[in-house]
Protein backbone atom coordinates (compact mmCIF):
# COMPACT_ATOMS: atom_id res chain seq x y z
CA UNK A 1 0.00 0.00 0.00
CA UNK A 2 1.03 3.96 -0.54
CA UNK A 3 1.94 5.35 2.46
CA UNK A 4 0.84 8.53 3.80
CA UNK A 5 2.94 9.92 6.02
CA UNK A 6 1.97 12.28 9.19
CA UNK A 7 3.55 15.28 9.61
CA UNK A 8 6.49 15.41 11.98
CA UNK A 9 5.89 15.81 15.95
CA UNK A 10 2.40 13.76 15.91
CA UNK A 11 3.02 10.16 17.35
CA UNK A 12 -0.06 7.88 18.65
CA UNK A 13 0.09 7.12 22.27
CA UNK A 14 0.92 3.76 23.36
CA UNK A 15 0.66 1.85 20.60
CA UNK A 16 2.06 -1.39 21.55
CA UNK A 17 -0.90 -1.12 24.64
CA UNK A 18 -3.60 -0.56 22.61
CA UNK A 19 -2.78 -3.78 19.89
CA UNK A 20 -2.28 -5.78 22.93
CA UNK A 21 -5.51 -4.96 24.63
CA UNK A 22 -8.04 -5.32 22.28
CA UNK A 23 -6.11 -7.67 19.88
CA UNK A 24 -7.40 -6.91 16.53
CA UNK A 25 -8.40 -9.94 14.21
CA UNK A 26 -8.85 -10.64 10.55
CA UNK A 27 -12.42 -9.54 9.64
CA UNK A 28 -13.15 -7.66 12.23
CA UNK A 29 -14.95 -4.21 12.44
CA UNK A 30 -13.14 -1.65 14.52
CA UNK A 31 -14.81 2.21 15.46
CA UNK A 32 -12.13 4.45 16.29
CA UNK A 33 -14.25 7.38 18.09
CA UNK A 34 -11.68 9.17 18.48
CA UNK A 35 -9.39 9.13 14.73
CA UNK A 36 -7.53 12.13 15.17
CA UNK A 37 -4.64 11.89 12.41
CA UNK A 38 -5.57 7.99 12.19
CA UNK A 39 -2.36 6.43 13.71
CA UNK A 40 -4.17 4.15 15.82
CA UNK A 41 -6.81 3.44 13.22
CA UNK A 42 -4.00 3.07 10.53
CA UNK A 43 -2.50 0.51 12.86
CA UNK A 44 -5.32 -1.54 13.45
CA UNK A 45 -7.06 -2.04 9.81
CA UNK A 46 -3.82 -3.59 8.96
CA UNK A 47 -4.13 -6.24 11.45
CA UNK A 48 -8.06 -6.66 10.32
CA UNK A 49 -6.92 -6.59 6.84
CA UNK A 50 -9.62 -5.34 3.56
CA UNK A 51 -12.35 -8.02 5.01
CA UNK A 52 -12.39 -5.85 7.80
CA UNK A 53 -14.73 -2.74 8.56
CA UNK A 54 -13.87 0.67 9.98
CA UNK A 55 -15.54 3.55 11.33
CA UNK A 56 -14.30 6.75 12.53
CA UNK A 57 -15.25 9.64 14.01
CA UNK A 58 -13.88 12.71 14.79
CA UNK A 59 -15.30 16.38 15.33
CA UNK A 60 -12.89 17.65 13.29
CA UNK A 61 -13.61 17.41 9.65
CA UNK A 62 -9.72 18.32 8.82
CA UNK A 63 -8.69 15.16 10.54
CA UNK A 64 -11.18 12.92 9.92
CA UNK A 65 -10.29 13.44 6.33
CA UNK A 66 -6.84 12.68 7.17
CA UNK A 67 -7.07 9.69 8.75
CA UNK A 68 -9.95 8.38 6.25
CA UNK A 69 -6.88 9.03 3.62
CA UNK A 70 -4.30 7.61 5.90
CA UNK A 71 -6.39 4.30 6.77
CA UNK A 72 -7.00 3.64 2.90
CA UNK A 73 -3.76 3.93 2.08
CA UNK A 74 -2.34 2.29 4.60
CA UNK A 75 -4.71 -0.92 4.71
CA UNK A 76 -6.56 -0.45 1.54
CA UNK A 77 -9.86 -0.21 3.28
CA UNK A 78 -12.22 2.25 2.93
CA UNK A 79 -13.21 3.63 6.11
CA UNK A 80 -17.03 4.92 7.15
CA UNK A 81 -16.55 8.41 8.50
CA UNK A 82 -18.51 10.39 10.56
CA UNK A 83 -18.30 14.23 11.14
CA UNK A 84 -19.24 13.90 14.91
CA UNK A 85 -18.71 13.39 18.26
CA UNK A 86 -18.75 9.78 19.57
CA UNK A 87 -21.70 10.71 21.49
CA UNK A 88 -23.46 8.89 18.35
CA UNK A 89 -22.01 6.01 18.49
CA UNK A 90 -24.63 3.94 18.70
CA UNK A 91 -26.89 5.98 16.43
CA UNK A 92 -24.58 5.84 13.68
CA UNK A 93 -23.85 1.73 13.99
CA UNK A 94 -27.40 0.67 14.72
CA UNK A 95 -28.55 2.92 11.30
CA UNK A 96 -25.29 0.58 9.44
CA UNK A 97 -26.59 -2.39 11.50
CA UNK A 98 -23.04 -2.59 12.25
CA UNK A 99 -21.74 -4.85 15.39
CA UNK A 100 -18.23 -3.52 16.91
CA UNK A 101 -15.28 -6.24 17.77
CA UNK A 102 -13.12 -3.29 18.54
CA UNK A 103 -14.04 -0.18 20.26
CA UNK A 104 -10.98 2.59 20.72
CA UNK A 105 -11.50 6.38 22.10
CA UNK A 106 -8.06 8.20 22.31
CA UNK A 107 -9.48 11.62 24.25
CA UNK A 108 -6.69 13.49 23.87
CA UNK A 109 -6.30 15.77 20.94
CA UNK A 110 -4.20 15.45 17.59
CA UNK A 111 -0.87 17.35 17.78
CA UNK A 112 -1.60 19.49 14.76
CA UNK A 113 -4.89 20.77 17.14
CA UNK A 114 -2.38 22.28 19.71
CA UNK A 115 0.30 23.37 17.26
CA UNK A 116 -2.35 25.23 15.29
CA UNK A 117 -2.01 28.96 16.60
CA UNK A 118 -5.68 29.83 15.27
CA UNK A 119 -6.88 27.19 17.81
CA UNK A 120 -6.38 29.01 20.36
CA UNK A 121 -5.73 25.99 22.89
CA UNK A 122 -2.01 26.90 23.33
CA UNK A 123 -0.43 29.91 24.69
CA UNK A 124 2.61 29.53 23.35
CA UNK A 125 1.79 32.12 20.26
CA UNK A 126 -0.83 35.07 20.53
CA UNK A 127 -3.99 33.51 18.81
CA UNK A 128 -7.59 34.20 19.13
CA UNK A 129 -9.02 32.59 21.89
CA UNK A 130 -11.03 29.51 19.81
CA UNK A 131 -10.45 26.33 21.97
CA UNK A 132 -13.29 24.80 19.68
CA UNK A 133 -12.56 21.05 18.21
CA UNK A 134 -14.91 21.55 15.72
CA UNK A 135 -14.37 24.94 14.65
CA UNK A 136 -17.59 25.36 12.62
CA UNK A 137 -20.38 25.30 16.09
CA UNK A 138 -20.46 26.17 19.37
CA UNK A 139 -19.40 28.73 21.90
CA UNK A 140 -15.46 30.08 21.46
CA UNK A 141 -13.98 30.18 25.16
CA UNK A 142 -13.30 34.14 24.51
CA UNK A 143 -17.29 33.69 24.04
CA UNK A 144 -17.55 31.35 27.54
CA UNK A 145 -14.69 34.43 29.43
CA UNK A 146 -17.53 37.02 28.47
CA UNK A 147 -20.48 34.85 29.03
CA UNK A 148 -20.15 33.43 32.87
CA UNK A 149 -20.11 35.11 36.10
CA UNK A 150 -17.43 35.21 38.47
CA UNK A 151 -18.44 32.03 40.24
CA UNK A 152 -19.04 29.63 37.57
CA UNK A 153 -15.29 30.67 35.86
CA UNK A 154 -13.92 29.67 39.16
CA UNK A 155 -15.88 26.49 39.70
CA UNK A 156 -15.06 25.40 35.68
CA UNK A 157 -10.92 26.63 36.25
CA UNK A 158 -11.36 24.61 40.15
CA UNK A 159 -12.72 21.82 39.05
CA UNK A 160 -11.73 20.94 35.40
CA UNK A 161 -8.73 21.96 35.53
CA UNK A 162 -7.64 21.48 39.54
CA UNK A 163 -6.49 24.90 39.81
CA UNK A 164 -5.71 25.77 43.28
CA UNK A 165 -5.47 29.55 42.37
CA UNK A 166 -8.89 29.91 40.62
CA UNK A 167 -10.76 32.46 42.39
CA UNK A 168 -8.04 34.59 41.75
CA UNK A 169 -8.02 33.84 38.19
CA UNK A 170 -11.61 34.01 37.83
CA UNK A 171 -11.47 37.66 39.51
CA UNK A 172 -9.03 38.65 36.77
CA UNK A 173 -10.54 37.66 34.28
CA UNK A 174 -13.89 39.28 35.33
CA UNK A 175 -11.75 42.74 36.22
CA UNK A 176 -9.95 42.69 32.95
CA UNK A 177 -13.15 42.20 30.28
CA UNK A 178 -14.96 45.03 32.13
CA UNK A 179 -12.35 47.53 30.67
CA UNK A 180 -11.64 45.05 27.59
CA UNK A 181 -13.08 41.91 25.93
CA UNK A 182 -10.67 38.73 26.50
CA UNK A 183 -9.96 37.31 22.75
CA UNK A 184 -6.63 37.01 22.28
CA UNK A 185 -4.55 33.54 24.48
CA UNK A 186 -1.71 36.13 25.37
CA UNK A 187 -4.27 38.10 27.34
CA UNK A 188 -5.30 35.19 29.47
CA UNK A 189 -2.04 33.57 29.42
CA UNK A 190 -0.95 36.75 30.83
CA UNK A 191 -3.64 37.43 33.55
CA UNK A 192 -3.16 34.10 34.67
CA UNK A 193 0.13 34.57 35.19
CA UNK A 194 -0.66 37.98 37.45
CA UNK A 195 -2.50 36.12 39.51
CA UNK A 196 -0.48 33.66 40.00
CA UNK A 197 2.25 36.86 41.40
CA UNK A 198 5.43 35.49 42.87
CA UNK A 199 4.73 31.62 42.47
CA UNK A 200 4.77 32.04 38.46
CA UNK A 201 8.31 32.15 39.14
CA UNK A 202 8.43 28.64 41.27
CA UNK A 203 5.47 26.65 39.24
CA UNK A 204 6.94 23.72 37.76
CA UNK A 205 4.78 24.54 34.29
CA UNK A 206 3.24 27.55 32.88
CA UNK A 207 0.87 29.00 35.36
CA UNK A 208 -1.72 29.04 32.62
CA UNK A 209 -1.85 25.05 31.46
CA UNK A 210 -4.47 24.18 33.99
CA UNK A 211 -6.74 27.28 32.80
CA UNK A 212 -6.41 26.34 29.58
CA UNK A 213 -7.14 22.89 29.87
CA UNK A 214 -10.20 23.46 31.97
CA UNK A 215 -11.58 26.11 29.50
CA UNK A 216 -11.43 23.67 26.66
CA UNK A 217 -13.07 20.86 28.55
CA UNK A 218 -15.67 23.55 29.04
CA UNK A 219 -16.17 24.74 25.51
CA UNK A 220 -15.93 21.14 24.15
CA UNK A 221 -18.21 19.92 26.77
CA UNK A 222 -15.99 16.82 27.05
CA UNK A 223 -17.05 15.45 29.99
CA UNK A 224 -20.13 15.48 29.39
CA UNK A 225 -19.58 13.50 26.28
CA UNK A 226 -17.27 11.50 27.51
CA UNK A 227 -20.11 10.10 30.22
CA UNK A 228 -22.49 9.58 27.29
CA UNK A 229 -20.35 8.06 25.53
CA UNK A 230 -19.59 5.32 28.92
CA UNK A 231 -23.10 5.31 28.63
CA UNK A 232 -23.93 3.77 25.62
CA UNK A 233 -21.14 1.43 25.86
CA UNK A 234 -22.58 0.10 29.35
CA UNK A 235 -25.61 -0.03 27.76
CA UNK A 236 -24.42 -2.06 24.62
CA UNK A 237 -22.57 -4.28 26.25
CA UNK A 238 -25.32 -5.42 28.87
CA UNK A 239 -27.09 -6.15 25.61
CA UNK A 240 -24.12 -8.01 23.97
CA UNK A 241 -23.95 -10.17 27.29
CA UNK A 242 -27.66 -10.98 27.57
CA UNK A 243 -28.08 -11.95 23.75
CA UNK A 244 -29.68 -8.58 22.55
CA UNK A 245 -29.68 -6.72 19.73
CA UNK A 246 -27.21 -4.15 20.18
CA UNK A 247 -24.26 -2.07 18.38
CA UNK A 248 -21.67 -4.12 20.28
CA UNK A 249 -20.54 -8.43 19.79
CA UNK A 250 -20.45 -10.54 22.27
CA UNK A 251 -16.49 -10.50 23.30
CA UNK A 252 -15.73 -6.83 21.68
CA UNK A 253 -12.83 -5.02 23.17
CA UNK A 254 -13.15 -1.60 24.27
CA UNK A 255 -10.16 0.76 24.86
CA UNK A 256 -9.90 4.01 26.11
CA UNK A 257 -7.13 6.34 26.48
CA UNK A 258 -7.66 9.22 29.29
CA UNK A 259 -4.85 11.95 29.70
CA UNK A 260 -6.26 13.72 32.93
CA UNK A 261 -7.64 12.21 36.50
CA UNK A 262 -11.05 13.43 35.68
CA UNK A 263 -11.21 10.88 32.78
CA UNK A 264 -9.66 8.78 34.26
CA UNK A 265 -11.71 8.30 37.07
CA UNK A 266 -14.92 8.43 35.00
CA UNK A 267 -13.73 5.54 32.72
CA UNK A 268 -12.33 3.29 35.79
CA UNK A 269 -15.60 3.78 37.61
CA UNK A 270 -17.53 2.70 34.54
CA UNK A 271 -15.61 -0.10 34.13
CA UNK A 272 -15.32 -1.43 37.21
CA UNK A 273 -18.99 -1.00 37.70
CA UNK A 274 -19.66 -3.35 34.25
CA UNK A 275 -16.88 -6.15 35.44
CA UNK A 276 -18.45 -6.36 39.48
CA UNK A 277 -21.90 -6.87 37.00
CA UNK A 278 -19.79 -9.24 34.78
CA UNK A 279 -20.34 -8.01 31.93
CA UNK A 280 -16.40 -6.18 31.52
CA UNK A 281 -13.56 -8.49 32.14
CA UNK A 282 -10.72 -5.66 32.78
CA UNK A 283 -7.46 -6.06 31.45
CA UNK A 284 -5.63 -5.59 34.68
CA UNK A 285 -6.66 -3.74 37.95
CA UNK A 286 -4.15 -0.62 36.75
CA UNK A 287 -4.55 1.06 33.76
CA UNK A 288 -1.42 0.59 31.05
CA UNK A 289 0.47 3.68 30.86
CA UNK A 290 4.22 4.43 28.37
CA UNK A 291 6.95 2.74 29.15
CA UNK A 292 10.61 4.71 29.21
CA UNK A 293 11.40 4.17 26.09
CA UNK A 294 7.85 5.62 24.38
CA UNK A 295 8.16 8.93 27.05
CA UNK A 296 11.83 9.18 25.70
CA UNK A 297 10.27 9.16 22.59
CA UNK A 298 6.77 11.00 23.18
CA UNK A 299 6.85 13.32 26.02
CA UNK A 300 3.38 13.96 25.31
CA UNK A 301 2.48 10.27 26.59
CA UNK A 302 3.30 10.75 30.08
CA UNK A 303 -0.48 11.33 31.27
CA UNK A 304 -1.44 8.97 28.92
CA UNK A 305 -3.88 5.85 30.82
CA UNK A 306 -5.16 3.27 29.09
CA UNK A 307 -7.90 1.08 30.36
CA UNK A 308 -9.24 -2.24 28.60
CA UNK A 309 -12.18 -4.20 28.58
CA UNK A 310 -13.55 -7.49 26.97
CA UNK A 311 -17.63 -7.90 26.65
CA UNK A 312 -18.17 -11.18 28.45
CA UNK A 313 -18.28 -13.27 31.66
CA UNK A 314 -15.28 -13.38 33.95
CA UNK A 315 -14.66 -16.87 33.85
CA UNK A 316 -14.23 -16.48 29.71
CA UNK A 317 -17.74 -17.93 29.02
Amino acid sequence: MTNLVPEPGHIPVLMEQVLQSIRPNTGEVFVDCTAGRGGHASAIAERIGPSGTVVLFDLDVTNLTYASARVKAESGITPIAVHGSFTSVSRELEARSLRADLVLADLGFASNQMDDPMRGMSFSQDAPLDMRLDPSKGQTAAQLLERLSERDLAEIIQQLGEEPFARRIALKIVELRARTPINSTTQLADLVREAYGSRARTSRMHPATRTFMALRIAVNDELGALRAFLEQVGVAAKRAYEGAPSWMNLGARVAVIGFHSLEDRMVKRQFVDLSQRSIFRLEGKQPMVASDAELAANPRARSAKLRAATVGRPDGR
